[in-house]
């Protein structure tokens, strides 16, 4: 705060003085160049042109002394850093370069004996490519003379991988610039050279720059498209490299799959070594003796090689199509499901589930053996194979859908009913319920119907043995899934539900009543969901009976609404079951209104965090969560938190909705309605930016 209340223009002049005093410690050094780049980046227009001139002709020769006098290789880093930032904001409108000084420090620096300087000088033009402004073509051949003879800079290690980096960032700076692309194609051998020896360093900087270039820039690659391919093949298939290199090495053969389909099928040898690739990471899982009655969902470890290569198996799929991929590959799943391994069975199916999306057309055709074959590893002895299978039904049902279930239905139901009543493995219950939701959510109504008897009482038994569990052992794995499955068939089966539904309907409420505990607060949403859908699918005559407990039961949460912590679960699951409710009681709604009202207006109201990073910044954002970023190019991304958004617009949804049962009932709330709303249609733009 007290940083904050200091004028932008003394700040320059304190952070300067900072950075230049060798007593002070390092870190506080360090600190201050970190906040003197940022002010720049951030507040550049306010601060620095109302700056006497003598004071910035002195901040510009002291930045470039500061370089010139550093010993410190991360401090004089950073110190670049503060210059490219700097450099970035003197160029004017017409690309004129307002810091003569500064080019002429970096072509006197890259040929400089020291090593420092010369690492300085490639560190500022990777930071800021555009350097050159509109003199660029002017100084082209020398920008190439500079980044080739660095390339071949035998002594230097850190000099070769930085001008690697540079040439990177100089070339996706200027994608758009087709000739200047074809003059600089000579330096993608060293680029590719220092992408190799740099992994090998644990540096995976120039790797990154690669898979950049493959996303943004494609047809670089295209003269050395084979080198760069057999390169990342080589890399993927080392198992001495960190798994993160590993995976970032397939990343380049992927990306290009979606950036350049065509370029890629020309060279279809390497397609048909990196599918083998793939499903040999699929395989590196690790046994876990606690794996099959664990009660926690744990996230898929997006670390791990095998859920790399499955992303990487799908994306592939879909980018090449399945006319290419599915005779490549049908042959190794084919060995992997008959391997005694259990690694093996389960990286198979997990295979076939990924692709499906990809080869749609040619699997369509071979369906029929395809569920048969799966089917059987519903009986397979090892629990995670068993639910491999799930996973690749539950897939198929939505790949496929609805033929899926037109053609499978008896079969399907039968099998995926048996596995729920895997006692001894929750996770492989769980994921049969899963399954069963996909199953039911896209079946038509007709087919569903002679099916119910037998599912209702299948799930009805299994939710009562699921609740005796969640009070003697606390286990609620399962029962989530359950609970959803009987909102998902009572979803399709709507009216027919209505004999069944005093069977379950003491029972869920129950459990809204009772599981108040934390760590319940995901099974009491996804409760909540299923009454409300039960509700809407039986009708208001029949719900009627229960309607009263169960908006009790509601407004009781929704009092503690507000106590409930940003990222509560039962949040949305609320939000969506309000709404049905206001379906299913229409007029008599009103009531609850001035309660609803409230915390729905607060979730419509989320203003998303946006925010402009450069590399540096992003370094530190990477792991946090929420964020997507979107790259600017000139080593800047625009960065938005996307938590909070899908509930905003499932409460704009909501709004909607009300104005739409209700009618005139609504009316009070109209004018708070549309102030929040109207806004929301308009996209804004800032500095070309789309937030």
């Amino acid at each position: 705060e007290t940083y904050e209340n200091i004028p932008g223009q003394s700040k320059i002049t304190f952070l300067l003085q900072a950075v230049r005093n060798a007593t002070v410690a390092e870190e506080a050094r360090q600190m201050a160049a970190v906040l003197l780049r940022r002010l720049l980046s951030a507040s550049f227009e306010e601060v620095y042109p109302t700056l006497p001139p003598e004071v910035q002709a002195g901040i510009k020769s002291e930045l470039l002394l500061i370089i010139q006098m550093e010993t410190q290789s991360s401090m004089r880093r950073k110190i670049c850093d503060i210059v490219a930032e700097l450099a970035r904001n003197l160029i004017d409108e017409d690309g004129n370069n307002q810091w003569p000084e500064g080019l002429k420090f970096l072509f006197d620096s890259v040929s400089s004996q020291n090593v420092g300087l010369r690492e300085a000088a490639l560190h500022i033009f990777w930071n800021f490519p555009g350097i050159f402004g509109n003199q660029q073509q002017h100084y082209l051949e020398v920008v190439k003379r500079m980044l080739v003879q660095c390339m071949q800079d035998e002594e230097n290690p850190t000099i070769r991988m930085l001008s690697a980096r540079a040439a990177a960032a100089f070339v996706l700076a200027n994608d758009q610039n087709l000739p200047l692309l074809k003059h600089f194609a000579d330096l993608l051998p060293g680029i590719l050279q220092a992408v190799n020896e740099s992994c090998y360093q644990n540096d995976d900087s120039v790797l990154k720059s690669l898979v950049e270039i493959a996303d943004t820039v494609p047809k670089y690659l295209r003269p050395h498209l084979e080198a760069t391919l057999q390169l990342s093949l080589t890399l993927c298939a080392d198992t001495n490299l960190s798994n993160m290199q590993r995976q970032l090495a397939l990343e380049v053969i992927v990306t290009l799959s979606e950036t350049a389909a065509a370029m890629l099928r020309r060279h279809i040898n390497i397609v048909a070594q990196a599918i083998p690739q793939m499903l040999t990471m699929m395989v590196d899982l690790e046994e876990d003796e606690d794996w099959a009655n664990s009660d926690e969902l744990e996230d898929d470890d997006f670390d791990s090689n095998a859920v790399a290569g499955e992303s990487a198996l799908d994306r592939m799929a879909c980018g090449l199509g399945g006319k290419l991929v599915l005779p490549m590959i049908k042959e190794h799943i084919m060995q992997m499901l008959q391997n005694p391994d259990w690694k093996y069975r389960h990286a198979g199916l997990m295979a076939l589930s990924a692709i499906g999306e990809g080869c749609h057309q040619q699997m369509e055709g071979i369906l029929n053996e395809i569920v048969n074959l799966v089917l059987l590893f519903l009986q397979d002895p090892h629990p995670r194979v068993r639910y491999a299978a799930c996973n690749a039904i539950g897939q198929m049902a939505t790949d496929f859908a609805p033929g899926f279930q037109k053609k499978f239905h008896e079969k399907v139901i039968a099998a995926l009913l048996q596995t729920m009543e895997d006692q001894d493995n929750q996770r492989v219950q769980a994921h049969a319920a899963a399954a069963l939701i996909n199953f039911t959510e896209d079946c038509p109504k007709s087919l569903l119907i002679p099916y119910l008897d037998n599912l209702v009482k299948h799930l009805h038994s299994t939710m009562v043995l699921k609740i005796q569990e969640l009070i003697e052992k606390g286990t609620k794995l399962v029962l989530e899934q359950v609970v959803t499955s009987i909102a998902s068939v009572a979803d399709t089966a709507e009216e027919k539900f209505v004999p069944y539904y005093d069977l379950f309907m003491p029972s869920l409420k129950h459990i809204v009543e009772n599981a108040v505990q934390k760590e319940l607060r995901l099974l009491r949403g996804k409760t909540i969901e299923c009454i409300s859908l039960i509700g809407l699918a039986v009708g208001k005559e029949k719900f009627m009976q229960d309607a009263s407990d169960v908006m009790q039961l509601l407004l009781k949460t929704q009092t503690a609404f507000n106590d409930l912590e940003d990222d509560d679960p039962q949040i949305s699951y609320m939000i969506s079951a309000w709404a049905r409710m206001c379906k299913i009681l229409g007029k008599e709604f009103q009531q609850y209104l001035p309660v609803v009202m409230g915390p729905l207006m607060k979730t419509a109201s989320i203003k998303p965090e946006v925010a402009l990073l450069d590399t540096q910044d992003m370094e530190n954002m990477s792991d946090d969560d929420g964020w997507e970023f979107v790259n600017l190019g000139d080593q800047q991304s625009f960065g938005i938190k996307t938590a909070g958004l899908e509930e905003k617009a499932t409460a704009c949804q909501m709004l909607v909705c009300y104005a739409k049962e209700l009618k005139e009932g609504f009316v009070e709330y109209t004018e708070q309605v549309v102030k929040l709303m109207v806004p929301l249609l308009k996209f804004y733009f800032h500095d070309d930016i789309l937030y």
